[in-house]
Order: structure tokens, then C-alpha cells, then sequence
């Protein structure tokens, strides 16, 4: 009997044991990572130490609390003033060394800027704007510039823009050529600060570009000036400069022969009133069709017939000749096309009463109006018109009273459009409703003007940027916006110097500013059944510096 009770235990302790094991190891995890590391390298020590006077060394050691890498280490890293040979820039475990390969000039202070050149290793955190100053005198140079960058067309601060600084002597021959010794970066606010600067008469610029080398040399690329030159000889501060993007002097046509016979141009700059003219062969300038895009920066050009080896386009801007293009293609080359379409609807609804537009890809020739079918719900409805746009080759204006509660289909038949190259469609459909009248919203902006003889253009834009309209104004007035969707939106007012009815950017060269922009820092928020009235007091032009 003891034996039997002796086994029984002996069972339940193994049983329990085995539990033990087996919800033990069901509940082991793997090691978790800690929290991701957002610091940048720090400096523990720098032999010679930061703001040595009397440096006599020649070789500099950084050292940081953790590994680390160099990127773009010749774009971003400078010394100022620039020595003729290169300093030599070598990590070794979590050190920076820096050999200097050229004598230096007496009772000078040196800044050598490492951009964001030093990054940790694992999560790439760059240690910005990091300098490290050295005097060859007993003076360390500790003159500063700081202020902060905005951009004029959004009026909003710029980040991680780049703030350069040149002597007068160095901007004749520097700027747009080389880059600059003297420069740092905005910070989230845009702000930036600039120090350890001798007394001397400088030239400040900001850069923004896509391709990071600190030289202005692209037209899509921002810049920024300061007007007047800076005579520093004390610290200064609650500087600002705008960022524009400059209209190109000189025009610039790119061309593009599509796969579909449509012959793009695009232009690096805005034109007034851009016209096209085939100049070659004789004839054909006749069956042309030209697209201007409502940016006036685009041409897309239609030829009905395509039995050309070679063609050449004149371009004018109000008439005013431009440039010649030419282009080749064989005169058997084949092109592919398949006619399609597109809609004036958002998320598949229309705006209340409107007409439904249907946009092709290529000019319509002709259609057949039997072929064009609208159903409303399930009812095929008969009395309904449609017509070509007398202002655009490529759509079809489609008529009819339309209904709120209903679904409708159109149905665009095989055949149903012919475009000018004699392809026809095939089988469309587009299904949509028309959208409730209680989404619109009537806006008025009761505008008040600083100055009754100068000009401004008023701008709605919505909270995302995206001009919607624009007007002209020289007096108090209101501006009355119908049936606009219900939403935010913000106002932008143009002082327009000149007074031609746009916005004209400035000149570096010529040491122009752009013409001064106000956003409005109020979003207007538009409801449901409501008519809006906001009153916008447009405040005096500043002055730019």
C-alpha cells in the first residue's frame, strides 16, 4: 500500500514538473531591442581642445561616445579659410582624424564645418551643424548672424535649408561656382545661426535644393538673399530671408515624341500668351491642335496627319517669336493609341448642376450620339443633349436636369467617338450621383487694402496649397465665391508691384526681390448650409531687406 502511495506522489510531482516546463517555456520571449536611438554622435574630446588659440598642431582627433560614418565628406565638410590643400578626414574606431596638409595663416581663426557629415552608424542621426574652432593668435573671432528663412510663396518657415555666407570678395567669384566655406543649416522653426565670423562685409544667401552641393546651379532650385550687404562688425540678429524660385532668363524647350504620336513641349518657365505654329512641312500647320495647360508652361500638340519625316515648330509668347524646334520620325513609324476617358466627377459624384464632361486623350473627330446611352437607376433616359466643347477638342459636354436621389450610368457604346486619327472607342462605362446642394458653401471675403493706388491679387487656395482662383483688386471690395465645396481654405494676397496681374519672382544677379506675398494665417472653414463672410485686411507691404 505504501508503495502504491509512494508511486502516486511520485506521478504527481512529474506531472507538475512537467507543467512547470512547459508553460515556462511558453512564456519565454526573446530578448526585446530598447527604445530606438534618436541622438546623434556626441563629442566626448577633441585633442587639441575646442577654441585652442596659439594652434600650432597638425593633426586633430575627435573623439565620440559611439561609431559612427562619414557621408559626402568633401561636399559638407569645410574649412574656413580655405587652405589650398585638403585637409585628410579618417575615422578610426569612434575617433575623427583630421590631418592638415597645408601651413596656416598667423593670428587667424579657423571653423572647420561638418555640415551633416557625421552620422551614427545604426540609425543614421546626423549630428548637424557641428564646428570645431581653433585660433593660430590669442583672438578667437565671435561674430554671429542669425535670423531665420521663409519660404514667399507659403509663407511657412523652411527647414534644413542652407544659410550661406561670402565675403564681397569671395561672392564675385564663389557664389553659383563653388561652395561656400561659411554656412549651416535651418532647424525645424527655420532659424539658423552663424558664428565665429570676423568683422568684415558679407553677402548672406539661403539655399533650397533637392540635390544637396550647396551651390545654386539648378532653375527648380530656391534662393534667398539679403539686399544690402552685411557690414558686420557686431552681432546680428532677427535677419530674414525668403526663398523664391527665379524665373529663368533665358527660355528653355524641352520636346517629347509619345509613343502615341502626341508631340509634348515643356517649358522651363511660365509664358504670358505661348502660340505654336508648324513652320515645316507647308500645310500642316492647318490640322494642328495645340493643348496649353492652364500653367501656360506645357504645349501638347495634335497632328491629324502623321505622313512627315521631319517637322519643325515655331514658338511665340504674344506673339513675340521664341524659339524653333525640329523633330524627326520615319515617315511609315506606327503608333500606338487607344482612345479613352475621363470624367468631371469626384469620388464618383458630380457637382449639382453642372454638366457631365467627358474628357478623351486624343482630339474627337466625331461622335455618334445613338451610341451614347444614359441610364438613370435602371431607366434609360432619352432627353439628354451632348455637344463638343467649343473651347477644348477633347471633351464632350453631356446635358441633362439632373436628379439628387438617383444612380446614374453612362455608357459610351463601341464606336460611340471617333478622334482624328479615325480610332474609335471601345465599350465605356462611368456610374456616379450627383452631389448633395448642403456640400456647397457660398463664401465672401470682405477685403480691405493698405494702399488704394497700388495693386494686389487676392488668392483662394485650399489648406493644402492648390490655387483655386484669383483676383484683382485696387480698392476695399468683396469677393463672392459660389458653390465651393465644404472645407478649409486660406487666402494669399500678391503685391502686385507691377501691377500685370501675376506674381514675379526675383533676380540674384540683378540683386531683385520677388515681389512680397501674405498668406493669411487664418483657415476659413466652410459648413454645410451656411454663407460664409470673412474679413480680410490685407496689412501693409514690408519691406524686404
Amino acid at each position: 500500500m505504501l508503495n502504491k502511495r509512494v508511486t502516486f506522489l511520485a506521478a504527481i510531482f512529474c506531472l507538475f514538473g512537467l507543467t512547470l516546463i512547459i508553460f515556462g517555456c511558453a512564456n519565454r520571449q526573446l530578448p526585446q531591442g530598447g527604445p530606438r536611438d534618436h541622438d546623434p554622435p556626441k563629442l566626448l574630446k577633441a585633442t587639441p581642445p575646442n577654441e585652442t588659440r596659439f594652434f600650432k598642431a597638425k593633426v586633430i582627433q575627435l573623439d565620440f561616445d559611439e561609431f559612427f560614418k562619414l557621408t559626402n565628406t568633401y561636399t559638407e565638410i569645410t574649412m574656413s579659410p580655405a587652405p589650398a590643400k585638403t585637409p585628410d578626414y579618417k575615422i578610426k574606431n569612434k575617433s575623427l582624424i583630421i590631418t592638415l596638409k597645408d601651413s596656416l595663416e598667423k593670428n587667424t581663426t579657423y571653423v572647420i564645418n561638418f555640415g551633416k557629415a557625421i552620422a551614427d552608424v545604426n540609425e543614421s542621426n546626423l549630428l548637424k551643424n557641428f564646428t570645431y574652432v581653433f585660433s593660430t593668435g590669442a583672438h578667437i573671432d565671435s561674430l554671429s548672424l542669425s535670423g531665420k528663412v521663409i519660404n514667399t510663396v507659403t509663407g511657412e518657415r523652411e527647414k534644413e535649408a542652407t544659410v550661406m555666407l561670402f565675403t564681397l570678395k569671395q561672392d564675385s567669384t564663389n557664389f553659383g561656382k563653388k561652395r561656400p566655406t561659411i554656412f549651416t543649416t535651418t532647424d525645424t522653426a527655420g532659424n539658423f545661426s552663424l558664428n565665429n565670423l570676423h568683422p568684415d562685409t558679407y553677402r548672406l544667401y539661403a539655399l533650397k535644393e533637392k540635390t544637396p552641393n550647396k551651390i545654386y546651379d539648378k532653375d527648380d532650385e530656391l534662393i534667398a538673399f539679403n539686399t544690402k550687404d552685411i557690414h558686420l562688425t557686431k552681432d546680428t540678429e532677427n535677419i530674414q530671408l525668403k526663398l523664391f524660385q527665379q524665373t529663368p532668363t533665358k527660355l528653355r524647350i524641352d520636346k517629347k515624341f509619345d509613343l502615341d504620336g502626341k508631340i509634348l513641349f515643356t517649358f522651363n518657365k511660365q509664358l504670358n500668351n505661348p502660340s505654336v505654329k508648324v513652320t515645316y512641312p507647308p500645310g500642316y500647320d492647318e490640322q494642328k491642335i495645340v493643348d496649353i495647360s492652364k500653367t501656360k508652361d506645357t504645349a501638347i500638340v495634335f497632328m491629324k496627319k502623321m505622313d512627315f519625316d521631319s517637322i519643325r515648330f515655331a514658338f511665340f509668347d504674344n506673339n513675340k517669336p521664341l524659339d524653333t524646334i525640329y523633330l524627326r520620325k520615319g515617315k511609315k513609324e506606327s503608333f500606338t493609341r487607344t482612345l479613352g476617358f475621363l470624367y468631371n466627377t469626384s469620388n464618383d459624384k458630380l457637382r449639382p448642376n453642372t454638366d457631365i464632361l467627358i474628357k478623351a486623350n486624343f482630339p474627337i473627330d466625331s461622335f455618334e450620339p445613338a451610341l451614347i446611352n444614359l441610364k438613370e437607376d435602371s431607366t434609360d433616359i432619352s432627353n439628354f443633349t451632348v455637344t463638343k466643347d467649343t473651347t477644348d477638342a477633347r471633351v464632350l459636354r453631356l446635358n441633362y436636369r439632373w436628379h439628387q436621389v438617383s444612380n446614374y450610368t453612362l455608357i459610351l457604346n463601341a464606336d460611340a467617338v471617333t478622334d482624328i486619327y479615325g480610332d474609335k472607342n471601345r465599350r465605356n462605362l462611368k456610374r456616379f450621383t450627383v452631389d448633395k446642394p448642403e456640400n456647397y458653401s457660398l463664401l465672401t471675403l470682405t477685403t480691405t487694402v493698405p494702399d488704394t493706388g497700388k495693386q494686389y491679387i487676392v488668392e483662394l487656395l485650399t489648406d493644402r496649397g492648390v490655387k483655386l482662383r484669383s483676383d484683382v483688386i485696387t480698392k476695399n471690395t468683396s469677393i463672392i465665391y459660389k458653390n465651393y465645396i465644404n472645407g478649409k481654405y486660406k487666402v494669399r494676397v500678391i503685391y502686385d508691384a507691377n501691377k500685370n496681374g501675376k506674381w514675379d519672382s526675383g533676380n540674384v544677379k540683378q540683386r531683385i526681390q520677388p515681389e512680397n506675398i501674405w498668406v493669411n494665417e487664418t483657415i476659413i472653414t466652410l459648413r454645410p448650409n451656411w454663407d460664409q463672410v470673412t474679413p480680410i485686411v490685407i496689412p501693409k507691404e514690408p519691406v524686404t531687406p
